[in-house]
This record gives C-alpha cells, structure tokens and sequence, in this order.
C-alpha cells in the first residue's frame, strides 16, 4: 500500500512569495517534479531516483540504478515533454540524467 503524501506547503502563495525573493522558487519545482514522479513510477523504480534539482532551466535527475538511467535516457524527450506540459515549457529546455 502506498502512502500518499503532499507538500500542502507548496500551495501557500506565501512560500512561493518568500521562494521568489530569496531565488529558490526552482527547488519548489524541483519538489513538485520529484512528487510528479513518485506517483507517475512504481515504487521501487521511484526509490531508485537519488535527487531532482533545476539549474539553468534544466532539470537534472541522479539516479542509482544503471538500467532506469538507461530507460530515462532513452526516452528523455518523452519525460522533457511531460514536465514542460505539467509545469510550463518556458520554465525548462532540457533534461539530463546522472
């Protein structure tokens, strides 16, 4: 059974105001795309992604498990059009996997 969990934070104008005016806003995505993925992926292969960060409009994923970096490399263009429709395509122009 798998535990639900949300950042309710992450709705609150409030945080996303603070987020803004210290340029941290990107980890709140960061956060957003790494819940995207929890409930996109089995529980195991989720366990399996090490971090989720945004830097310069690219979202870089770390991931343990050779063979899902392998599966996200190879359909990399397939999870960049996933998050640009979920979180809007000017906020990112790449994705890359370590």
């Amino acid at each position: 059974m798998k535990k639900s969990k949300k950042r309710e934070f992450q709705s609150s104008e409030l945080v996303k105001s603070f987020a803004r005016i210290h340029g941290f806003e990107h980890k709140l995505v960061a956060f957003e795309i790494k819940d995207f993925l929890e409930d996109y992926l089995d529980e195991s292969l989720f366990n399996e992604i090490k971090s989720v960060n945004i830097e310069n409009k690219c979202i870089i994923i770390k991931i343990n498990s050779s063979i899902l970096k392998h599966d996200f490399q190879m359909r990399k263009s397939f999870y960049l059009k996933k998050f640009q429709d979920k979180f809007g395509s000017e906020k990112f122009t790449d994705l890359q996997i370590l």
